[in-house]
């Protein structure tokens, strides 16, 4: 089939509740299901679509024109395509930049992500962003002309995302290194349980010789490689269904080793010093949320992509019920007081729950990283 006819063929996007949106097809053809969520950024959707952060998620961009840049071999956050879905309002017909090496359709079409266009994007935010980010199925092809009853069936039969550990479908299968590109301070061990690139690339930058890990990596395979510290990745799937990782990070900090956490690291810090996680009811996803540092009142903006968050006290010092020391809530989300970063008092560890190896603010949070440099000095000197 033709783009040109791909682009004609019915499509329905059709969310648990029930509700359907009737549209064209847009990439592959065929039946895919996720858990529905959208994300706000007017840009970045290469990025978006190769975070695998992202992986069993069906994403509903609410910019309305997309695909106009293209897509190259430069900006990609990993090796593949992860989403699960992908909706769009009005999709590019042509492609112009001089970046650009293939159109968004064949990039989607050659990874068997099934799309669809031509909806109305703003309503399916709105039911989400009022009933809950919820499981939902893009039918196209020979898939369309299944009956509602039918399609709906096969979306409840869906896994939700509560309860799903999807680290062992994003992580490496073997470890690899990336030599430090700065002036070297040490080496940094990476569970990758969806890490980016840019990530990778921002560490190697301050000094540190990467030593990216498979996510079944056991504690004593760390402690054989003797890392001056260690970075938890970005990454899919609940913090709740991860405790042999939460176990793991709580042997290496009882080891004194220096701590850096993002994302879903920052989750699994959490739960490491003892605090709980629950999921949102449609997640921060998007390059604009503002996000407070506590320490300084400075307000970044910030690029997100959570569907939970930690449950600690944005008020107070806590002590860890794990015996860690105290901890305490160092960046807050100005749009509903989510937990967006711990910072341990006693110990060399601190997390954020967003990304600052993205472009967002386009540089606020990017210090972070050499906030981490610093802490991996400082703790090498009092080790001395």
């Amino acid at each position: 089939m033709t783009e040109t006819t791909t682009r004609t063929a019915p499509a329905v996007l059709v969310l648990e509740d029930g509700t359907r949106f009737e549209g064209r097809a847009y990439g592959a053809l065929g039946r895919t299901l996720g858990e529905a969520v959208f994300a706000t950024g007017m840009t970045g959707y290469q990025e978006t679509l190769t975070d695998p952060s992202y992986a069993g998620q069906i994403v509903l961009m609410t910019a309305p024109h997309i695909g106009n840049t293209g897509m190259n071999d430069e900006d990609m956050e990993s090796k593949q395509i992860w989403v699960a879905g992908f909706v769009v309002r009005d999709p590019s017909r042509v492609v112009s930049n001089f970046r650009s090496q293939r159109s968004l359709d064949d990039d989607l079409a050659d990874a068997g992500i099934v799309g669809i266009s031509g909806i109305d994007t703003r309503a399916v935010t709105r039911r989400i962003r009022d009933a809950g980010a919820m499981r939902a199925g893009i039918f196209s092809g020979e898939d369309a002309s299944l009956t509602a009853g039918e399609q709906l069936d096969l979306v409840l039969g869906g896994a939700e995302m509560a309860g799903q550990n999807l680290s062992g479908e994003v992580s490496t299968g073997e470890r690899y290194s990336l030599p430090a590109t700065g002036e070297r301070i040490g080496s940094v061990a990476v569970l990758d349980l969806g890490v980016k690139t840019s990530t990778l690339n921002f560490l190697a930058e301050r000094g540190f010789d990467v030593e990216v890990l498979p996510q079944t990596v056991t504690i004593e395979e760390v402690r054989a490689l003797a890392p001056d510290a260690l970075f938890f990745s970005n990454g899919p799937g609940d913090p709740s269904a991860s405790d042999r990782h939460v176990q793991l990070l709580r042997e290496s900090l009882r080891d004194g080793r220096p701590y850096f956490g993002i994302c879903f690291g920052n989750q699994l810090l959490g739960r490491a010093l003892g605090f709980g996680t629950y999921k949102l009811p449609f997640g921060h996803r998007g390059i604009n949320q503002p996000v407070l540092d506590k320490a300084t009142g400075r307000v970044e903006i910030t690029a997100h992509n959570h569907g939970f968050a930690v449950d600690a006290p944005i008020d107070r010092v806590s002590e860890s019920s794990e015996g860690f020391g105290r901890v305490e809530v160092s960046h807050v989300d100005l749009n509903d007081d989510v937990v967006e970063g711990l910072n341990c008092l006693d110990i060399p560890a601190f997390s954020v729950q967003y990304h600052p190896e993205s472009a967002a603010g386009p540089h606020d949070a990017n210090y972070l990283f050499d906030r981490f440099r610093e802490l991996v000095i400082a703790s090498k000197e009092n080790r001395d």
